[in-house]
């Protein structure tokens, strides 16, 4: 079994337990840091939860990496629940946040309530996500009154990407880093048990981190952040239509799955596959039977 910096899956989910929202604060009061991965299909969920990731997104982002749209404004609610579904089979351990799609909260508190049950009733999810400020406290703070977990969301929110003129960075001035400050305190005392900082200046989102109670995840905010995110195509490279600046690429598979379907397609053409050791074999004395049989 191949191992990466010393840890082996085994070792990871030895003796391990369900992660709870709870055990995202204890992190925090330890000083320990928070993983969390996209997933929106059973074989990538069931990976990450052997390898020991804390949480799951199962992100509107999905749209963008695998459903082909040029946003997530596209996203409806049945293509969410869908692929949650998914994750929710392979996953045992880590903590699930479903990702709330676009005008699935905004339109009304009770429509909010309503959507957030489905992802825990119909989808096993433990958590939901949905994205903003102020705005969106009275929702927040319904949806916990039912019985299920809020993530917050600030910053770069990908749904507001028609409001922001395009996927830009937030908070670069003083005006706008008070203003997300400010909302970040606001969605803690609405009651959410983390908060998905996305592409804000480090320091800021260091700084709020710091003031916060509750955990914050980063993504494009830099290291001061209490947990980190990344979308899985993104990390694994098999998004190429573009890589954010502040993603990692751990793996190539985009370029691996060029070469594996280039060589299926030669290896056809050239009557290279299949071959005898590909292939079904057939007693000869029943395929001798069978010529007579029909007249060969």
């Amino acid at each position: 079994m191949s191992t990466i910096s010393g840890f082996s899956p085994e070792s990871r989910i030895e003796n391990r337990k369900k992660v709870t929202t709870k055990q995202f604060q204890q992190k925090k009061e330890r000083g320990e840091p928070i993983s969390m991965l996209t997933a929106y299909d059973y074989p990538t969920s069931l990976v990450m939860d052997r390898v020991g990731v804390d949480s799951i997104l199962v992100g509107d982002s999905l749209g963008m990496v695998v459903l082909g749209y040029e946003n997530t404004l596209r996203v409806t609610m049945e293509e969410m629940l869908h692929h949650c579904r998914a994750v929710a089979r392979g996953a045992r351990y880590a903590l699930l946040i479903g990702d709330m799609p676009f005008m699935t909260y905004q339109v009304s508190v009770e429509e909010a309530v309503k959507n957030a049950g489905r992802f825990l009733q119909e989808a096993g999810m433990d958590a939901v996500k949905l994205e903003g400020g102020r705005e969106r406290t009275r929702s927040i703070q319904a949806i916990i009154s039912a019985g299920i977990p809020v993530a917050g969301h600030i910053g770069l929110t990908p749904q507001s990407v028609n409001v922001f003129g395009g996927f830009r960075a937030q908070g670069k001035t003083a005006t706008a880093a008070k203003r997300l400050y400010e909302d970040a305190l606001l969605l803690q005392e609405a009651g959410c048990f983390c908060i998905v900082l996305e592409a804000v200046p480090a320091r800021l989102a260091e700084l709020i981190s710091h003031r916060l109670e509750i955990p914050t995840i980063g993504i494009g905010a830099g290291g001061g952040c209490d947990g980190q995110v990344l979308v899985t195509h993104d990390l694994l490279g098999l998004f190429d239509r573009f890589t954010p600046k502040f993603v990692r690429k751990y793996a190539d598979f985009f370029g691996e799955m060029e070469n594996a379907f280039s060589g299926f397609i030669s290896d056809v053409e050239t009557r290279n596959f299949p071959t005898a050791e590909h292939s079904i074999d057939m007693p000869e004395d029943e395929w001798q039977l069978l010529l007579e049989d029909i007249g060969e």
